[in-house]
């Protein structure tokens, strides 16, 4: 499929963004702004263990702003979890959402938002531009550097009966602000900073490669990757270097930016129905899933991956296409190696009887319409045999 014109029209939304240390804590000045006196803190367990969320609440109180906390957030963020924040909010009279935490408080935060407003279930929301009725006000404070669901206009949501995460793509799903500060970054360990990270890398690469990307879109995909790999080795042997995790959030935030206007592709629509599947790490299933995605779409789009690989440093004069495809998928398991990244399906638990209820389901997403190669079943097939 032929990648767009840099005359084509396109669109770009993104909230109004607040970057930099502190910004956690302007929390209750811009609920105020927003005239929202009754708050939803939808967070997680473990950012409340982390200390995270008491410096909302502080920012909170500190402006006179009543607040009810929501925490049964599990990881891949289930519709009974959202329906249930859903009800919560209406009983506490609530009339604004502050989201704390990776992408699974602040996607349930998004669904909890469009429940209410449109008093339908959250899985009746699958798709692009289904939401009628925008959300009340959605402040997103982000906790790790991966997910960029505080800048973007997805939210995934998982359906533990069909066992699949269902994507929801709407404009009205971008928060109104996103208060970007990597301190909370500082608490994150080894192995979420790595999956959060590659997370990042995944949403910058296939947003590059898109069908749907921008010449706004590539500025932001391209400047995430080179943080990427400038930063996540670095940041891995100093995890408590404030500028090193500034690095990585901002690497988040270009990803997010990217990948929300102009989608993303295979990879997304694999992990998804894997993820949805057997209730995986987002971010890990997105890193495994990479290098065999790039070797299915290469012949596609092989000067957007040229570029994406003299990003990792190499010099492609001279080489095949063959050559070239051979050397970005290379670099990109040596920078898997260095950062002690390692992992294949099987590892997982994965096996070949499950492959074809796996292949079903991604052919299904949503992210695979700006896969710049159209595939059919076969090929998702192989591909995921591919990463066994």
């Amino acid at each position: 499929m032929p990648l767009s014109s840099p005359l084509e029209l396109r669109k770009f939304v993104a909230p109004e963004i607040v970057y930099g240390e502190g910004a956690r804590l302007l929390a209750g000045q811009y609920a105020s702004v927003f005239q929202a006196d009754r708050i939803l803190v939808v967070t997680d367990p473990g950012i409340i263990r982390s200390g995270i969320t008491r410096d909302i609440i502080s920012s909170l109180e500190n402006n006179g702003i009543n607040y009810t906390v929501f925490s049964d957030v599990d990881p891949n963020p289930r519709a009974e979890s959202v329906m249930k924040g859903a009800r919560i909010y209406e009983e506490m009279h609530c009339n604004g959402i502050i989201a704390v935490g990776g992408g699974s408080p602040i996607d349930c935060a998004k669904g909890i938002g469009i429940v209410s407003s449109n008093g339908r279930h959250i899985l009746e929301f699958e798709g692009v531009d289904k939401v009628e009725i925008p959300a009340p006000p959605l402040i997103c404070i982000p906790t790790t550097s991966g997910s960029s669901a505080d800048v973007s206009q997805f939210a995934i949501i998982s359906d533990q009966r069909r066992k699949v995460k269902i994507a929801i793509i709407s404009k009205t799903l971008v928060p109104d602000v996103a208060l970007i500060d990597p301190v909370p970054l500082l608490t994150l360990s080894y192995e979420l900073t790595i999956h959060t990270v590659l997370d990042a890398l995944t949403h910058a690469i296939e947003a590059y490669v898109s069908n749907a990307h921008s010449s706004i879109t590539d500025i932001h995909a391209l400047e995430a990757i080179r943080l990427t790999i400038t930063a996540l080795p670095d940041v891995l042997k100093n995890p408590d270097n404030l500028v090193l995790r500034s690095d990585t959030m901002l690497a988040s935030m270009h990803a997010g930016l990217a990948f929300s206007n102009a989608s993303l592709g295979a990879v997304h629509a694999m992990a998804h129905s894997l993820g949805g599947l057997l209730d995986l790490p987002h971010g890990m299933c997105n890193a495994l899933l990479l290098p065999p995605v790039i070797r299915y779409n290469y012949p596609e789009s092989p000067d957007r991956y040229d570029t994406i690989g003299r990003l990792f440093g190499l010099e492609l004069s001279g080489k095949t296409s063959e050559e070239r495809m051979e050397s970005l998928i290379g670099t990109v398991l040596n920078f898997y190696k260095k950062i002690g990244f390692s992992c294949c399906l099987t590892d997982l638990g994965v096996n070949v009887s499950q492959l074809e209820e796996l292949t079903d389901k991604a052919m299904n997403d949503a992210c695979m319409v700006t896969n710049p190669r159209r595939p059919v079943k076969e090929d998702i097939l192989k591909v995921y045999g591919s990463a066994l």
